[in-house]
């Protein structure tokens, strides 16, 4: 269910331990890290600093049993990260949940965009 740029219907958060979730804001950056080659590059497109890109990375290798995004040192090659056939795995997983999640959902989430007002300001 898209419309525009945004994803609509749910929005799943998945809580694995105390402290540890994953959300549709770091699936997003692990894709677009895989995308670009880049966490700056992938945080950049999400408006968002190459820091906090970088704390998001950090913090998501250590709390899964490998590292999900692999870097290396800039210099003549310029450096770059790429994820991880662990970290591909795991947003595999996490866009599983989510379709399964919507599929499951769509007749409660129509139900409730037919309660909406008519007069709503769209969006673009």
């Amino acid at each position: 269910m898209k419309a525009g740029n945004k994803t609509l219907g749910p929005r799943l958060r998945v809580v694995l331990d105390t402290n540890i979730a994953i959300g549709p804001g770091q699936a997003d950056l692990l894709e677009a890290i895989g995308e670009t080659g880049s966490i700056s590059q992938a945080g950049r497109s999400m408006g968002m600093s190459y820091r906090r890109a970088w704390l998001l990375v950090q913090k998501m290798n250590g709390h899964f049993s490998g590292p999900l995004v692999q870097t290396a040192k800039g210099g003549n090659s310029g450096g770059g990260a790429q994820l991880t056939p662990l970290g591909r795995e795991v947003v595999a997983c996490y866009r599983q949940m989510e379709a399964r999640a919507s599929d499951i959902l769509r007749p409660e989430i129509e139900r409730l965009r037919d309660l909406l007002a008519n007069d709503l300001p769209q969006d673009g």
